[in-house]
């Protein structure tokens, strides 16, 4: 009985480095087909037991967004994605309030997203 919890523990464990792994890579590509748009913020938010968000921007030499990408979850099955809608706005234009009305955690990582530097 013992050696068998054993055994589905450490499947489990194995499965979870692989899962994570897998979705690293998948961010990085995603991540690295962001920086070649243009100028990248990133910001992060969420905590231990609540859903992590990261938030990356990438802007042009004009300062509109050119791409975006958007991940959310707990687990180890969260992807990347497109936020919609804000492709060629202006930086100075977007609110995190407005695009994000019922999500804390999404405006707080697009906020620290909006802080990159210019230049």
């Amino acid at each position: 009985m013992v050696s068998t919890l054993i055994t589905v523990a450490a499947i489990a464990w194995l499965c979870q480095l692989a899962l994570g792994g897998w979705q690293i890579r998948q961010f990085n590509r995603a991540f690295d087909k962001l920086c070649q748009r243009g100028r990248v913020g990133v910001g992060r938010s969420g905590g231990r037991f609540k859903p992590r968000v990261v938030v990356a921007l990438a802007l042009d030499e004009q300062d509109r967004v050119c791409d975006t990408l958007l991940m959310r979850g707990l687990t180890v099955f969260a992807r990347p994605r497109k936020i919609t809608g804000l492709e060629g706005k202006y930086l100075q234009e977007l609110n995190p309030d407005v695009i994000f009305p019922q999500d804390p955690l999404c405006q707080n990582a697009l906020s620290l997203a909006l802080k990159l530097k210019h230049g």
